[in-house]
């Protein structure tokens, strides 16, 4: 198979297509014929070594892929209603800059109705960590309010959408004007320049001083000191990266009186059968949404496989909204 190594960790420029034996599905796998890749964050974490795989995953980048079921385990597959030549998407915890890829059958979801693979390979990652972290960790509710940190990320371009379709107020942030604007346009009610304005205070002034419900964090570091002062009464903070830095202090105080939880959790090294449950609750809520156009993929760049490394320069400017894809 071509697939795209780290030759070291590096810059992007360590990215090399290269060609391996092909993967070989195991007990409860599927083997995946890969027509793209979604490109996300983590891989560029990996790529510089700071983000290993887990133990038995691939040493390939790569965590999202969509393409065609050519065979595997008959139980797991037939469990997971996945069939040879299905068109699928799948998340995997390695190994998806390949034309072939291995995946557990109870990751992957069919093709939504109309999509094409490039749009169905910018899923994944994003719609399995939304849901995992802003409705089943820190339960987002209707009438609720959620602020989203990076509002034009793959994760918040998804989150900003799957918010409002569930009947959510959304405060999203955002490092350029051009920005905000890309946030309300997808459905967001407020944006908030995070270069000009004060995020926490403009959280709090939207919300006529009560403060936010659920916040979504990717930076970590010093802004949770300040999440935590925009919180409301019984909210919840959710760090899923810490792009910000890993060390942080905050009012303990406010916790305690305001009965906060302050929360995180990474999903790549977290079990099949905790993926899978993710998978189903997706295909039921989450589906039908994509397939009547009422939460929609957000694709900025498509590149060739080969330009990997052009694709995560793209990521490491932050010029981007919403996903980066490979084609193969």
């Amino acid at each position: 198979m071509k697939a795209i190594e780290i030759s070291r960790p590096g810059t992007p420029d360590v990215l090399c297509l290269a060609e391996r034996a092909d993967p070989v599905p195991g007990p409860g796998d599927v083997l995946i014929r890969v027509m793209a890749s979604g490109v996300n964050r983590p891989d560029v974490l990996q790529r510089k070594g700071a983000y290993p795989p887990p133990p038995g995953a691939s040493d390939l980048p790569g965590l999202e892929v969509a393409g065609v079921v050519l065979g595997g385990d008959a139980q797991a597959m037939a469990d997971a209603g996945v069939a040879v030549g299905d068109r699928v998407c799948a998340l995997v915890s390695g190994g998806g800059y390949a034309d072939l890829c291995v995946a557990p059958a109870g990751q992957c979801l069919p093709v939504p109705a109309g999509f094409s693979d490039v749009e169905a390979a910018s899923l994944p990652e994003t719609f399995f960590t939304v849901w995992s972290n802003v409705f089943d960790r820190a339960r987002l509710q209707p009438g609720e309010t959620l602020l989203i940190q990076g509002g034009t990320s793959g994760i918040g371009v998804t989150a900003i959408q799957l918010a409002k379709a569930r009947g959510a107020t959304v405060i999203a942030t955002a490092g350029s004007d051009e920005k905000c604007a890309a946030c309300l346009s997808l459905g967001a009610d407020h944006a908030v320049n995070y270069r000009s304005q004060d995020f926490a205070a403009e959280a709090l002034r939207l919300t006529g001083g009560r403060g936010v419900d659920v916040i979504l964090d990717m930076v970590a570091g010093d802004y949770v000191a300040r999440e935590v002062g925009c919180l409301a009464e019984d909210g919840r903070l959710v760090i899923i990266a810490v792009q910000g830095g890993v060390k942080a202090a905050f009012d303990a105080g406010l916790v305690l009186r305001r009965r906060l939880v302050v929360t995180g959790s990474t999903l790549r090294p977290r079990p099949v059968a905790f993926k899978a449950a993710i998978a189903a609750s997706l295909r039921r809520e989450v589906w039908p949404l994509l397939e009547v156009g009422r939460v929609k993929p957000v694709i900025h760049t498509v590149l060739p496989a080969a330009e990997a490394a052009s694709a995560h320069a793209l990521m490491e400017s932050n010029q981007h909204i919403g996903k980066i894809v490979l084609q193969w």
